[in-house]
């Protein structure tokens, strides 16, 4: 019997094809090859091998590339999530494969270095280069030439004389190894226990998972470092993924892991260039990379011997990818390590309600951090009821919240000002027609950034120059900015203490992860006063000076139709009334509310989380909804209101009948326009006892939509606009 290979490509096509193999190509599964698709040659995955009785007229495998392929767990990872997710496998592949310079060598660069054998004959150009030699390492030809104002002949001499040697470097080398026995900080006796517990869970072997649930400064991080070193120390070739919700925070944790391990961590998210995307791909896939730090979409890298993954913050929203191949990334990094037989630790203050009750039933081992280390304490809480403390017209501080920013300046201490609404105002509206500027083909507002004098969609990324005519009635200079955003709110606080230094902290802050880097730093170093900021402010970071936060609209996040809307209005305001008093100074946090009785905000208040849970929990479990019950949304597209109602109309009439299954419309969505295609929304809620994925792939297999209609399955959907 023959043997033929099942080639899956990172198409979205249904399966993978059945190719014969040469004679004299060794073929195992997980193996990157080409062969022929249609009238091309496509890069493609080994995804089975099984005998062949010769009768098929198959087409011929055509090329094997010389690399390490893909694992056989992350082989069962890619079908899994094809599965879960409702998505053909393929795609789920095309997320993890790179280009195909990855699966190259290493382009090497010619270096030279000095032998230690001076040349016969000394020249004043020769003796310009051996003295810049000892400054550079490793120099190329050029930077030699550069460095010692010379011409390339000299440095050829040089080596035909023998005072030096050329040898090849790859461009793209290896990452240092971490040392996991380096020590790291001293242990307070209660991360000293979390650490022990998380070690024999990694010692045990195969899957296990851990919430590390800690209050805001209680070092959690350096607790499950302990778990990473003794992850690498199981394994030779054993290898750590950490995921962070935002690339702000895998900057300023970059430098703590160098300490601790003695090594850079490998580390991935969408902002790497392109060489050094390459290099992180190619060394994980071969297994050198042992520690890997990333965005959410580093649980689709190819790691070759997973043995810990930890989920920081892991109740952040940002873990869900909603466009594209739409996912969780804390659950699939969960599912991936129990594929791979690893340990996984989720780490949060203020951890989601599907991970505590998973903990509190005994699937997670549950690991509490109550207190802050040393002699920082929780920050008092407070709130400042708006019906009583209105701002005057126009303004958006209350006078409790401008005399506590004055105290607070006075004793020479920093405040963070929180509104999780980037720009200068959310709404642009005409005072002489009511007419409001929008996104086009959008039923999106635009949102006025004053500082670039543009109005910007934060939905589709449309941007415009904010016009001096109003584009419905023509009136000049009649278009005025509604509410505030946190430009709108520094430019208040500088009005209020004109002489403090005020800087924003917001995800659309110009020049990317550098620049971000460099304002966590000046906050640290206390050179800012007063820090106006996003939710970007409330992650993870460290401000020794900081004693006050500022909550500008502790309501922002209750209204909707969201069932998390008030567990994650809590979560935030956990996490940036968090960032106050963390140092030896005793901190605050003021929340400006109109409703200070919600169960969020008084919870906070109290201090009393289990309260809130206990709330939020019973509602979920009488209502069916997770992590109680199932939820998934399909989403119908079209280029006009009547297709798109047409379509819905049929979907739904295709939805296979099932018990533990209820579906809710189709029904508008909160944006029933983007980008020019209307939308309809499907809702359905399972039963925990229901496979929803099969589900969802038997009422997918029966929809027939012609190509201008889309239909998109999402799983535990987590945006409702």
């Amino acid at each position: 019997m023959k043997v033929c290979a099942s080639i899956l490509f990172p198409l979205p096509l249904p399966e993978a094809f059945d190719y014969a193999v040469p004679e004299g190509m060794d073929l195992s599964i997980g193996d990157h090859v080409v062969a022929p698709l249609g009238k091309r040659e496509a890069r493609g995955v080994v995804w089975d091998l099984k005998s062949d009785d010769g009768k098929r007229a198959l087409k011929t495998v055509s090329q094997r590339y010389d690399a390490a392929g893909l694992s056989h767990t992350t082989v069962r990872f890619v079908d899994w999530a094809a599965r879960y997710l409702v998505q053909p496998p393929g795609i789920v592949l095309r997320t993890i494969l790179r280009g195909e310079d990855s699966l190259m060598p290493s382009p090497t660069d010619t270096v030279y270095r000095l032998t230690g054998r001076p040349p016969a004959r000394m020249t004043p150009a020769r003796e310009k280069v051996l003295d810049a030699m000892q400054a550079l390492e490793a120099p190329t030809a050029a930077e030699i030439a550069r460095e010692a104002g010379v011409s390339s002949g000299v440095i050829k001499g040089l080596v035909d004389a023998g005072a030096l040697e050329s040898f090849d470097l790859p461009k793209d080398p290896p990452f240092p190894d971490p040392d996991p026995d380096r020590p790291g900080l001293d242990l307070s006796e209660l991360q000293a226990g979390a650490a022990d517990t998380l070690k024999r869970l990694v010692r045990a072997g195969g899957f296990q998972c851990a919430l590390l649930d800690g209050v805001t400064g209680s070092g959690k991080t350096e607790v499950y470092f302990e778990a990473i070193g003794e992850a690498l120390k199981s394994a030779a070739n054993g290898q750590v993924l950490v995921l962070l919700p935002e690339i702000a925070l895998t900057q300023s944790i970059l430098k703590r892991f160098t300490d601790r391990f003695g090594a850079e961590p490998a580390v991935w998210h969408s902002g790497l260039p392109p060489k050094e995307r390459r290099r992180v791909w190619r060394e994980i896939n071969e297994g050198r990379a042992r520690i890997v730090i990333g965005a959410r979409s580093s649980v689709f890298l190819p790691f070759r011997n997973l043995r810990l993954a930890v989920v920081d913050e892991e109740h952040d929203p940002t873990y869900k990818q909603s466009d594209g191949l739409i996912y969780q990334a804390r659950d699939l990094a969960v599912a991936r390590a129990k594929i791979d037989g690893a340990a996984v630790v989720l780490a949060s203050a203020t951890p989601s309600l599907e991970s505590l009750v998973n903990a509190r039933s005994g699937r997670y081992v549950h690991v509490p951090l109550p207190a802050r280390v040393g002699t920082a304490v929780l920050p008092q809480i407070e709130t400042i009821d708006l019906r009583q403390h209105a701002p005057p017209a126009g303004r958006w501080l209350s006078d409790p919240m401008v005399a506590a920013m004055k105290e607070t300046l006075a004793a020479g201490e920093q405040v963070l000002l929180f509104l999780n609404r980037r720009g200068y105002a959310p709404l642009v509206l005409c005072r002489d027609c009511g007419h409001r500027m929008t996104a086009p083909d959008t039923q999106t507002m635009l949102v006025e950034h004053r500082f670039t004098g543009m109005l910007v969609c934060h939905l589709t990324g449309f941007s415009m120059p904010k016009p001096d005519v109003c584009p419905n009635c023509g009136a000049r200079d009649s278009l005025t900015s509604v509410g505030p955003g946190v430009e709108r709110i520094a430019e208040e606080a500088a009005a209020h203490f004109p002489d403090a230094t005020i800087e924003l902290f917001s995800s659309d802050m110009t020049g990317g992860a550098e620049a971000i880097r460099q304002l966590v730093g000046r906050m640290e170093r206390g050179e800012i006063d007063i820090l106006v900021g996003t939710q970007i402010a409330a992650k993870g970071h460290n401000f020794p000076h900081l004693t006050l936060v500022g909550v500008v609209d502790a309501d922002l996040g209750l209204a909707g139709g969201d069932p998390r809307a008030g567990e994650r209005t809590y979560q935030t305001l956990v996490q940036v009334a968090g960032r106050a008093g963390r140092a030896d100074r005793p901190g605050r946090a003021l929340l400006q509310t109109h409703d200070p009785e919600h169960d969020a905000i008084a919870a906070l208040v109290a201090g009393d989380r289990d309260a809130f849970l206990d709330v939020e929990r019973a509602s979920r479990e009488m209502l069916q909804l997770p992590p109680y019950g199932r939820l998934a949304s399909v989403m119908i597209s079209a280029q006009s209101e009547d297709r798109v109602e047409k379509a819905a109309a049929e979907v739904a009439r295709c939805a296979p009948m099932a018990d533990g299954i209820t579906i809710w419309g189709p029904a508008e969505p909160r944006y029933g326009v983007i980008r020019g295609r209307w939308r309809r929304r499907l809702l359905v809620r399972a039963e925990r006892s229901v496979d929803l994925s099969a589900y969802l792939s038997a009422w997918r297999a029966r929809v027939k939509q012609p190509p201008s209609v889309r239909v998109t399955f999402d799983v535990e959907p987590y945006s409702f606009v």
